[in-house]
């Protein structure tokens, strides 16, 4: 075979899943690609409420890139966390969270506006029935033709596999969490 014999694609949907650290890290190197490229674009944010270090990182670097750069964080912290939560969110608020953050980003891969779309952590939101199987499989079906899509999370649904072109597990073999150790800021988040 040689590269001639290779075709190219407008768009793919990427997903980054599993129990392994490094989805949103992995996610947000595809957006540097993308930003490199001159591409336009958004990035979804479900879950992560608290203060994560691509919240500062995305503030910082959004005027750099003016219009070509979308953030959107909407979620309101793990759901039924227990213990682990710091701050009491009841299930109205992360429902009306995740169907916000939905909505964002169901216009933005509708819009045309852009060229790469991040939905992170929206695996989790679906696993957590906050979001359905359904309206995952609508996303990447309804995305304009030139819109690539990546979504992150745990336990992106293996029945969806068919609708999507690359698909990474990130596989934990060791994490000083199993330990009873906090994440590392600048590591962790």
């Amino acid at each position: 075979m040689t590269f001639e014999d290779f075709k190219t694609k407008k768009s793919v949907v990427i997903v980054y899943t599993g129990d392994g650290k490094g989805k949103t890290s992995a996610a947000l190197g595809l957006v540097t690609r993308a930003l490199g490229n001159r591409w336009k674009v958004a990035f979804i944010q479900f879950i992560k409420h608290w203060g994560v270090g691509e919240h500062v990182f995305m503030r910082d670097i959004s005027p750099l890139f003016k219009d070509q750069l979308y953030f959107y964080k909407g979620g309101k912290g793990f759901y039924k966390a227990g213990d682990l939560s710091p701050v009491e969110v009841s299930d109205e608020q992360h429902q009306r969270a995740a169907d916000g953050t939905y909505a964002e980003a169901l216009k933005a891969v509708t819009s045309g506006k852009f060229d790469l779309v991040v939905c992170d952590e929206i695996n989790n939101a679906v696993n957590d029935g906050l979001i359905s199987q359904k309206q995952l499989a609508e996303l990447i079906k309804v995305r304009k033709a030139k819109t690539s899509l990546c979504l992150t999370g745990r336990n992106f649904p293996k029945k969806l596999l068919p609708l999507v072109d690359i698909a990474t597990d990130m596989t934990k073999i060791k994490h000083h969490f199993d330990n009873k150790y906090l994440a590392n800021r600048g590591i962790d988040f």
